[in-house]
């Protein structure tokens, strides 16, 4: 299957993830029987690391963007468990500092961005602060609302740079999200994810 002619999505194109499957594994019938292809694929990216960095010229760039308890973890500890860590590391935004707040909403951001070689994974990532500040009303809707066409043009600057962006949504129904939470709850050593915003979700 061309995994990336059925899950990419095209510039323009609007997507409603109500209209989305948050089940849907393509032709993978279970974890056990994927276990082979994605073997091979961790290593064909140990290998393109290998090789992105010894040319030096260009790097990558992985937005994850999901709710909570949607996987951002894991898919990290997965994916990129054969990449060599001399090359790769991850950036997580949480709630500004007061010296973040002092600069442009990007400032911390850029600071996270790849060199050339390097492979950078955010987890959650410079959409938070159109989203939280929305959703939250932090910010007058002027605000928030010129921050598309910013966080536009810096990728635009990233990519002229020679910055790969490789944006992944991971979709869960509000079902699936409820029980991570409960299993959260039940594990004591993972007590540790849990917010006051997971625990109001209802």
């Amino acid at each position: 299957m061309d995994y990336a002619k059925k899950f990419i999505v095209k510039p323009g194109v609007r997507v409603r993830l109500a209209d989305i499957d948050p089940a849907d594994t393509a032709d993978q019938k279970s974890h056990s029987k994927a276990k082979p292809l994605t073997k091979d694929y961790l290593k064909r990216l140990a290998a393109l690391q290998y090789r992105l960095y010894a040319d030096g010229n260009r790097s990558l760039l992985v937005v994850l963007q999901g709710l909570d308890a949607g996987g951002k973890d894991g898919v990290i500890r997965h994916v990129f468990s054969r990449m060599n860590p001399q090359g790769t590391s991850v950036a997580c935004f949480k709630q500004p500092s007061r010296e973040e707040l002092s600069h442009d909403f990007l400032w911390r951001i850029h600071k996270r961005t790849p060199a050339k070689g390097e492979v950078v994974v955010f987890n959650r990532s410079h959409y938070e602060d159109v989203l939280v500040v929305r959703v939250r009303d932090l910010v007058p809707e002027d605000m928030w609302s010129s921050r598309f066409e910013l966080i536009n043009r810096f990728e635009e600057l990233l990519a002229q740079g020679g910055t790969k962006i490789l944006k992944f949504y991971l979709h869960i129904s509000p079902e699936e999200q409820l029980e991570r939470f409960r299993r959260r709850l039940e594990d004591e050593t993972r007590h540790w994810k849990i917010s006051e915003s997971d625990l109001s979700v209802s």
